[in-house]
């Protein structure tokens, strides 16, 4: 099981013993790795569509509860968060999917509470959302740039396990992950960018003062991961430097996580037999 390669073991956390360039759980090369990207899609698929119609007929039952599934996706500029919704997330119908990508808050974001703008974001009944950075990011960024107080951000880890307990009560599974890429990789993927002039829209400027505080992210990251590693929703560290391994182990995780929520077709109060009748006789140009 895929999970047990890539969960992070409770306790504190040494992301130099992560290898970037890894690929545990898997032991083929990239064009099978690709294969089996592919051959995982349908089965994916089919199990969000059970999902999504679980949560429509939910929806429409007063009283009936619904699940869902929430994707965390952290990790530095160039991780892949961007490849793994367009290739991993992309192998399902996008009717049953929200993704949200946070952004440095607006004002009136920042007139809230650090959650607020998270819980308008959780996904509804039957669906996956995708959260492109997220409630981590103040305790990622705001610890790095000391855009708060260092009591102020502890308080935030326990808020954020209470959150999530909190979602995952509510029929919501948090599945947390960081994209673990090395600075050699990010590196040469910002190069990328600018020899490309189709990725020139993509470079930021910025991502290369941010790229001289890698050793104060990297300890941000390892904190945030010990402190909130819990057993409702523990995390999952992805090797990042292979785009198809990273797009491959997403995948594994959503599809185990959604085969252990085993989503049925729903059963409906319908007359079958009574509604084919009415089909067969019926006939709109009269």
């Amino acid at each position: 099981m895929i999970q047990h390669h890539l969960r992070v073991p409770p306790g504190p956390v040494d992301l130099g013993e992560w290898a970037t360039d890894a690929t545990p759980g898997f032991d083929g090369d990239k064009e099978e790795g690709k294969a089996a990207l592919e051959a995982i899609g349908e089965e994916l698929s089919e199990l969000q569509e059970r999902l999504f119609a679980e949560g429509r007929v939910a929806d429409d039952a007063e009283g009936r509860e619904g699940r869902g599934v929430l994707l965390v996706l952290q990790g530095m500029d160039t991780s892949g968060k961007g490849g793994v919704v367009r290739h991993t997330v992309g192998l399902v119908d996008p009717q049953g999917v929200d993704i949200t990508a946070f952004k440095k808050p607006t004002e009136e974001e920042l007139r809230h509470h650090f959650l607020w703008r998270i819980r308008k974001a959780l996904p509804g009944l039957g669906r996956i959302g995708v959260f492109d950075r997220s409630h981590y990011e103040d305790v990622l960024i705001a610890r790095v740039r000391e855009l708060a107080e260092p009591d102020v951000i502890e308080q935030r880890y326990d808020e954020i396990n209470d959150f999530e307990a909190e979602v995952l009560a509510s029929g919501v599974r948090v599945v947390k992950v960081m994209l673990h890429v090395s600075p050699e990789t990010q590196k040469e993927r910002l190069l990328e960018r600018l020899d490309r002039h189709d990725k020139h829209w993509k470079f930021n400027p910025g991502d290369i003062d941010e790229r001289q505080r890698w050793s104060d992210y990297q300890r941000a990251y390892e904190i945030a991961l010990e402190r909130t590693n819990t057993e409702v929703a523990p995390w999952h560290v992805v090797p990042a430097d292979r785009k198809w391994y990273r797009n491959l182990a997403v995948a594994m995780l959503l599809r185990q996580t959604l085969q252990t929520m085993a989503p049925a077709w729903p059963r409906v109060d319908l007359d079958v037999e009574e509604q084919r009748r009415r089909l067969e006789q019926e006939d709109p140009l009269q």
